[in-house]
């Protein structure tokens, strides 16, 4: 039976396959930022994820429990911050679906569960990025309710 449940270590190398296919996405539409044939985090920096309740990793898998999607998540607070409130957010660092799977509701599977386990442990917010240019990401989180709370610019010299 399909599901979403935490990331375990024999998940490393399927997360590491689908971390692949997400830097592809990010390296072609900005080659000038992301490095070609690599992945956001190696093995180590996976084991070391694994488990960690500040950094929880969740993965959507199917009825052989072989993984579809992932969830990278961090808790983020400032407690005692000059100007920050002391609320508490889930930060959705990453999320990807199997390129050979997307559409077919994987992608709102993750997020309605991780937003779930937001509410759960006291989330005030659920915060997220998506790159320029990144037109089905964006539309993606538009559709699931998400709306823009900051902006990053740049130009380029």
């Amino acid at each position: 039976m399909s599901s979403v449940r935490l990331a375990c270590e024999n998940d490393i190398p399927r997360l590491a396959d689908l971390l692949s296919q997400v830097l592809k996405v990010h390296h072609e539409l900005r080659p000038d930022l992301f490095k070609a044939n690599c992945r956001k985090y190696n093995d180590r920096e996976l084991f070391a994820m694994i488990g960690n309740e500040l950094r929880p990793v969740f993965v959507y898998t199917d009825d052989n429990d072989v993984v579809m999607g992932y969830a990278f998540c961090v808790i983020e607070q400032h407690p005692g911050n000059n100007i920050l409130t002391d609320i508490k957010t889930l930060y959705l660092d990453d999320l990807c679906v199997d390129e050979s799977m997307r559409g077919k509701g994987i992608g709102k599977k993750l997020y309605e569960h991780i937003k779930s386990y937001a509410r759960e442990i006291g989330c005030h917010n659920l915060t997220l990025n998506v790159w320029e240019g990144n037109e089905s990401a964006l539309k993606f989180y538009k559709s699931l309710g998400l709306v823009p709370y900051k902006y990053g610019m740049e130009t380029i010299l």
